[in-house]
């Protein structure tokens, strides 16, 4: 029936012939498709469905995605077809919501890359972006007979599906196959810190995330994120796993030599947490307790160094006066705990659940209770390795992307906590990575709690991010060349995460895996003690010194 609808609706555009189909009977060919149908499969009159489709091309082919009718992996098919005119119009009613204003948005980020010809190139496959514009050149097909074309196509490959007599096509294997033909290089290694930020990166050697895009992928565990920058810098390693902040200090050349690295996905949001030495249970309430402790970061340009800070001064406390913040490679972090070398830490998991199952420590708070949805941990590669590499560079991206779509689901986590937990990654008991992972965890303090959100696995590197990252660099006197909060500017602070925060890349990679990334580029941050606009983050940094005395 629906394929006939299809055909019929076509037809109205002059493109195919169907409107006289009739009841089918069984053994009989279907007069749309010209297939012999399973009896009762297709039983009703093809021409009944001709007055509810609509007459526009758009809307019928957005209907029948919805219909489900043109799967994914059809869509797909199609592209190999003429795709770019169908994924514009598609693009824009689906993104567009039929709000013009945010049709216009879409418009104008597309324009920033070249216009919709080059964004759509870039998105969906050069191949198809230059197809649309030879063929327009060429022969001076409009839009809308191009989309016709396209729709067509997609309607070709739908029958091609009802031919083969099974529920999905056979052109399905080749459409879920990657081309990994055109890749710079294959072998390749990426350094890891053996923590649960690192998931996507890690799961993807034992999962098979990188041999499906075609590499032969090690992943490197390295000792700390000292140990990483070095690596990088040196050329050791072809990516990295990097805490959210790192590449924005080493292309400024924070901390060591500058060296030009792109921040290409998220790897987690939450997931940390800040422990505090079981000999303290019961001294510490609130921030202002903390006064005196030496607290462990893993690095100082980590977002656990900007979070304690944060929450310290919240409380009255100069982060550096009345405590002492010192770096701590996290897999040494419940050593010293337990030494007595740190009183408090705020680390990435399993350690602050590690802390717990040993009875070393408890967790004080989580950090998404500080600022829930903040990034951690990062997928990224130098400046020279993308330029050197630029499809081994996109198709290792769109990896971890897919990766970490798969560890957003709960049903896959005891999976992935199965996977990861092994001596060669994270080498821990993978109860305690399972309590991570799913949120169902003891907090040392007597207390089971159900937090399913305690960490979550979402790429999209939202500029945003970068700017509320650059604020408290500039607010702790970490940024260098003079930035103070009395001086910078918004420009200053936008200017760093449009360099390094790779968010246009992150959207097309998605889009391609038929996701559904944010089409803006920024959204305003709700934190535990105030909030951050994007669009005037220098205001908010010397919002937080008049509020909180730095």
């Amino acid at each position: 029936m629906v394929i006939s609808a299809v055909a019929k609706s076509l037809n109205d555009w002059g493109s195919l012939s169907c409107a006289s189909a009739s009841l089918m009977l069984p053994g009989r060919p279907c007069r749309a498709c010209g297939t012999v149908h399973s009896a009762g499969r297709f039983t009703g009159d093809h021409a009944q469905f001709m007055a509810t489709m609509p007459t526009d091309p758009v809307d019928m082919v957005d209907d029948l995605v919805k219909m489900g009718v043109y799967k994914q992996n059809q869509l797909r098919a199609a592209d190999t077809v003429n795709a770019y005119e169908l994924r514009k119009a598609l693009f824009l009613k689906r993104v567009g919501r039929g709000d013009p204003q945010r049709e216009k948005l879409i418009l104008a980020l597309c324009n920033q890359a070249g216009g919709l010809e080059n964004a759509f190139a870039a998105a969906f496959g050069p191949q198809a972006g230059l197809f649309f514009a030879d063929s327009v050149r060429a022969s001076g097909t409009t839009r809308r007979e191009f989309l016709k074309n396209m729709a067509l196509g997609a309607a070709l490959v739908t029958l091609a599906s009802c031919a083969s007599g099974g529920d999905e096509p056979a052109v399905d294997e080749a459409a879920a196959s990657v081309d990994t033909s055109n890749l710079e290089k294959t072998d390749i290694q990426v350094g890891f810190i053996p923590i649960t930020c690192a998931t996507p990166i890690i799961m993807s050697e034992p999962l098979g995330f990188y041999e499906k895009y075609g590499f032969n992928a090690t992943v490197v565990k390295m000792p700390s994120w000292g140990a990483v920058r070095d690596s990088a810098i040196a050329g050791e390693l072809d990516a990295y796993h990097m805490l959210a902040p790192m590449p924005i200090a080493m292309t400024l050349g924070l901390g060591s030599a500058a060296f030009g690295v792109k921040l290409a996905s998220i790897e987690n949001i939450n997931g940390q947490a800040i422990t505090v030495a079981q000999r303290h249970q019961g001294n510490v309430n609130g921030p202002e307790d903390f006064r005196g402790f030496v607290i462990g970061v893993p690095f100082p340009y980590s977002m656990h160094n900007l979070l304690i800070r944060y929450y310290l001064a919240s409380g009255g406390l100069d982060p550096d006066v009345d405590v002492q913040i010192r770096p701590v490679p996290p897999p040494d972090s419940i050593a010293q705990l337990v030494a007595g070398d740190i009183d408090a830490m705020l680390m990435p998991d399993p350690f602050n659940q590690r802390a717990v199952y040993e009875g070393a420590g408890y967790i004080h708070m989580l950090s998404k209770d500080l600022w829930d949805g903040h990034p951690c941990c990062a997928f990224a590669a130098s400046d020279e390795w993308i330029t050197s590499h630029p499809n081994a560079f996109r198709s290792l991206n769109k990896a971890i992307i897919e990766a970490a779509a798969y560890a957003q689901d709960p049903a896959n986590r005891p999976e992935i906590a199965a996977a990861i937990s092994d001596r060669a990654f994270l080498n821990q008991p993978p109860e305690v990575v399972e309590a991570v992972l799913t949120g169902n965890f003891d907090d040392g303090q007597g207390n089971t709690l159900s937090v399913p959100d305690r960490i979550e696995f979402d790429p999209y590197p939202w500029q945003s991010f970068a700017k509320w990252i650059s604020s408290q660099l500039v607010r702790w006197d970490l940024m260098g060349d003079g930035n103070t909060p009395e001086t910078v500017s918004n420009a200053d602070i936008d200017a760093v995460g449009e360099e390094v925060f790779l968010t246009d890349l992150a959207r097309e990679l998605a889009l391609e895996l038929g996701e559904q990334p944010p089409f803006e580029t920024d959204r305003a941050e709700t934190l535990a003690f105030d909030s951050f606009d994007p669009t005037a983050s220098a205001d908010y940094v010397k919002g937080q010194v008049e509020k909180f005395g730095k």
